[in-house]
């Protein structure tokens, strides 16, 4: 319970960083003097959940009774059904087939990249443990 907590500050306080970031972004690059309230605070509810849920769903891969595939799929499944259903409610993607096809390919494959990274990542490190487990 206390990872789960921990992870969700961290996740909203992410949300609320990267709705900064964002909210900068359209001020000086896109180039507006006024920002609709109702549609910013709106994107920022949405950008805050959005960092919660990406910072409490890994914990489904700590869970050492479900096989790594296992894990995967259900972290998959969360993570996409949990964003496009704020982002179809926000506007981020068009409620269209279309649209909805396009962002879904673009989310597998970044899924597919940062799970990649990730699997690497600790598979090097569970190596460089072993090695020092041999070495003792």
């Amino acid at each position: 319970m206390k990872t789960f907590l921990l992870r969700s500050i961290l996740g909203i306080f992410f949300g609320s960083f990267l709705t900064l970031v964002v909210l900068f972004i359209v001020i000086f690059v896109g180039d507006h003097d006024t920002l609709d309230a109702s549609i910013l605070v709106k994107n920022a509810i949405g950008q805050v959940f959005c960092g919660w849920f990406f910072t409490v769903t890994p914990l489904l891969f700590e869970n050492e009774r479900l096989s790594l595939p296992v894990q995967t799929v259900l972290h998959f499944l969360c993570v996409s059904i949990l964003y496009f259903i704020v982002a179809f409610v926000l506007g981020w993607v068009p409620f269209t087939t279309t649209g909805f096809l396009a962002i879904l390919g673009l989310f597998i494959v970044i899924y597919a990249i940062i799970w990649t990274a990730f699997y690497m990542y600790f598979k090097k490190q569970a190596a460089k443990l072993n090695k020092e487990l041999r070495e003792l």
